[in-house]
């Protein structure tokens, strides 16, 4: 993971890993399904989180809101062991395909995205 200046045309186009973290020190993480190419959740990684999941092979983020590192699920046991890790063409967003180890959201649904909006209103899918 490089950490020097690198040009737009090598992080854009290039093979260096350059990640582009924003103004807070975050990239946003978006989780799939390395199976059923599902959508699980979307997090923020900021650098050590990015290590973590690197060097373990599992889920690290960090929680904007209790400002603090997180490995998912550390207490739930619903573990995100990561596939590999795609990465969008200005390295701001990477894609985590993972194979995950029970449900992904808090609420227990395999999905974060467990409901559609219709009509003004939300309504559970299933998942």
């Amino acid at each position: 993971m490089s950490q020097g200046i690198i040009s737009p045309t090598e992080r854009e186009e290039g093979t260096t890993f350059a990640p582009k973290f924003d103004s807070s020190g975050l990239l946003c993480a978006v989780v799939i399904d390395h199976a059923s190419k599902d959508v699980l959740m979307v997090a923020y990684m900021n650098r050590d989180a990015l290590e973590l999941t690197l060097s373990t092979g599992f889920a690290h983020f960090y929680s904007r809101s209790r400002h603090s590192l997180w490995k998912k699920g550390e207490t739930s046991g619903n573990t995100l062991s990561v596939q590999d890790i795609a990465v969008d063409c200005d390295q701001d967003t990477l894609i985590l395909r993972v194979i995950p180890a029970g449900p992904s959201c808090h609420t227990g649904a395999q999905s974060c995205f467990y409901r559609v909006l219709e009509n003004g209103t939300l309504r559970r899918v299933n998942n």
